[in-house]
């Protein structure tokens, strides 16, 4: 079976975009140009072509300004001791995932008390209904965002502790900090991974194309007790941009 047209299209202006023929920034040929370049088609079908590119977070269309190459987001890796702490250092696992400095680091939050359902019970190992406090972010790299995620505390762990008022959020040191003022001692953090197309909000609220993979994650943190004393679920990040360490000593 013949692929459609604009397929063909899209495929080939994607290979331009990646050898660098059309660079960050460029404008796209207009579409009289392109229906031309490409054998006479239709605006319908390079319309198409561009929405598909427009979806993968190649290019973006602006009034005024065309339609131009966007330019390619830096690769972040997340790295296997990100948790470790440094003493006196002003910076989260983010900040050192992103390679930012503390004045580049900027965080949208929400605080809401809520009930535990069945899947944080799950993940808490707690009882269905225990009282939690579910913080939402959304992380900013110089005012891009670049991850979003709901993180829940044990609201019997701190209610009437300045961890339960986002006013001390960002707060250096990250999680870990946070329930060290409060007495519990991490010794562990378990992550799981999976991968998919982004929600309708995620793609809104990370600035990136329908088309665009977000890599999604749930982390808990265990108290040396070991107990579950933070629940993220789930962290999200646009999958085409990260790249997840993982170190795995084996013994020969």
């Amino acid at each position: 079976m013949a692929q459609p047209e604009y397929l063909r299209i899209a495929a080939d202006l994607r290979r331009r975009i990646a050898t660098g023929e059309f660079g960050p920034g460029d404008q796209i040929p207009t579409l009289p140009e392109l229906c031309r370049e490409y054998g006479d088609v239709s605006q319908t079908t390079i319309r198409n072509a561009l929405r598909m590119l427009t979806n993968e977070g190649l290019i973006e269309s602006r009034a005024r300004a065309g339609t131009r190459v966007r330019p390619r987001p830096a690769i972040h890796r997340m790295a296997a001791d990100r948790y470790r702490s440094t003493p006196g250092a002003k910076s989260t696992p983010y900040t050192r995932d992103q390679g930012i400095g503390w004045s580049e680091y900027r965080l949208d939050k929400r605080f809401e008390r809520v009930q535990a359902d069945a899947e944080l019970a799950s993940l808490f190992e707690c009882e269905v209904g225990e009282r939690l406090l579910a913080r939402h972010f959304v992380f900013y790299d110089n005012d891009q965002p670049t991850q979003m995620s709901t993180s829940y505390v044990r609201w019997s762990d701190v209610a009437g502790t300045p961890v339960a008022d986002p006013i001390h959020e960002p707060w250096p040191g990250g999680t870990r900090a946070q329930l060290g003022s409060l007495g519990i001692r991490v010794t562990q953090v378990r992550e799981s991974f999976t991968a998919g197309m982004p929600t309708e909000r995620e793609a809104q609220v990370l600035r990136i194309g329908a088309g665009v993979p977000v890599l999604r994650y749930t982390r808990r943190h265990i108290a040396d007790t070991g107990r579950v004393v933070e629940v993220a679920h789930p962290i999200v990040r646009r999958g085409d941009t990260t790249v997840v360490d993982f170190v795995i000593d084996v013994d020969e």
